[in-house]
């Protein structure tokens, strides 16, 4: 039984500091939190616009360019997590395929670098 014990240690002290941390940042947020904050930093914030305005207006193309990217680098980062933990047990052709994908997203990371996607005015 004692020795059991002594297996679940770890997984226990690993268990306590993140209760003694997680309760030390709940702590530290209503020790250093404002008091009285503005009303616009406690407005609704998306797409930029008053939450209260026409729902009919148009939006930006920017907005939309912006999350497109997003989700595609995104999905790029989903893709290289298994294939990172599987890595060791690749063949040359899975290890050339990702290569080809990230070449791929490279040359359309550049291309849209290039045509101003990433910079906002």
């Amino acid at each position: 039984m004692e020795e059991m014990l002594r297996e679940y240690l770890p997984i226990l002290v690993l268990l306590a500091v993140a209760i003694g941390l997680g309760l030390v940042l709940i702590l530290a947020a209503v020790v250093v939190a404002v008091r009285h904050p503005d009303p616009e930093k406690l407005s609704a914030y998306e797409c930029g616009f008053n939450a209260f305005d026409d729902a009919r207006m148009k939006f930006d193309v920017r907005f939309y360019l912006v999350s497109i990217l997003f989700i595609i680098f995104d999905l790029e980062i989903a893709m290289l997590f298994p294939w990172a933990v599987a890595f060791k047990d690749l063949s040359m052709t899975a290890f050339w395929s990702m290569m080809v994908f990230l070449g791929v997203l490279t040359i359309g990371f550049a291309y849209e670098w290039k045509k101003g996607a990433m910079t906002w005015e």
